[in-house]
């Protein structure tokens, strides 16, 4: 599993947390920063994380800024990403069981960080159940092809 990760400066010391547990278990994962606490605007973190999933460069994205509402929003304008921000281990595991979520986002105001490394090994290794839940994905990529279409075509709703 190839994995992008990212934070604003608001989100700093959560993402380390988050990187160093990836590295001890041994998966690959790029940091596309930020670096230190100088002030950054989350979009442009959100947006290299987002993208690299849509292209197909990374398999999940996980981002972390103060409240994780801003990265969310970002993250999901990008077609074919469903992210989702975690606040518990039980929204981590529905994320990927429920809506094989391939973005993870983390508010570092919102949750103690021992909370964070357990949602995230359990967003790790949840499994899609599919059934019933792929048929919403379904619908879910048939409404991102809809709105496409539109915008190309340049009619409106």
């Amino acid at each position: 599993m190839k994995l992008v990760l990212a934070s604003d400066h608001a989100g700093l010391k959560l993402k380390a947390a988050v990187l160093a547990r990836l590295e001890k278990r041994g998966l690959p994962v790029v940091d596309f920063g930020t670096y230190d606490e100088t002030s950054v605007d989350y979009p442009d973190f959100a947006r290299m994380v987002a993208g690299s999933v849509t292209r197909g460069e990374s398999d999940r994205g996980i981002l972390v800024c103060g409240s994780g509402v801003g990265m969310s929003i970002v993250a999901n304008k990008f077609p074919g990403v469903r992210a989702a921000l975690v606040d518990s281990v039980a929204t981590a595991r529905q994320s990927r069981a429920h809506v094989d979520a391939n973005v993870l986002v983390f508010g570092q105001n919102n949750l103690p960080e021992d909370v964070a490394l357990e949602a995230l090994e359990v967003w790790l290794d949840t499994p899609f159940e599919g059934g019933r839940h792929a048929r919403r994905l379904a619908k879910i990529a048939a409404v991102e092809k809809e709105i496409a279409d539109e915008v190309k075509s340049g009619g409106s709703r």
